[in-house]
């Protein structure tokens, strides 16, 4: 089953890469270098402007049951358990928008997820 890693910047993959290696499993992996829609875009063949809820319902078409997602930033620099009038002007719009995809996996019955406080907060989708 190959991964699929998206990313605009290639550096955070190629610092990964001796692990990977060392692992076998750099021909399991395919590693676009784009933007997440324009990635998702190209592999089911349309062109279409999107919120995180869409790349969700785009991902669950590519991947199988029992197959896992991971979305990146998910916790936003902490902000999403701060309290409102903590948060830097400058966090709240992405802040938002966060914390209602952050709800909606959580409200999804087609995977079961896990919030990890790594870095910037990732989540992990398991799909049922």
């Amino acid at each position: 089953m190959p991964i699929i890693a998206i990313d605009l910047d290639r550096d955070a993959y190629e610092m990964e890469l001796p692990i990977i290696k060392k692992a076998y499993i750099e021909h399991k992996i395919n590693f676009i270098k784009s933007s997440a829609l324009s990635a998702l875009d190209e592999l089911l063949n349309e062109v279409n402007r999107v919120s995180y809820q869409k790349y969700h319902e785009r991902l669950l078409e590519l991947v199988k049951v029992g197959g896992i997602l991971v979305y990146d930033n998910t916790l936003w620099f902490g902000t999403v358990a701060m309290p409102e009038e903590c948060v830097k002007e400058t966090m709240k719009p992405n802040r938002q928008h966060i914390i209602e995809f952050n709800k909606f996996l959580a409200s999804d019955t087609h995977v079961q997820i896990s919030q990890v406080p790594i870095g910037d907060g990732i989540a992990i989708c398991w799909q049922l």
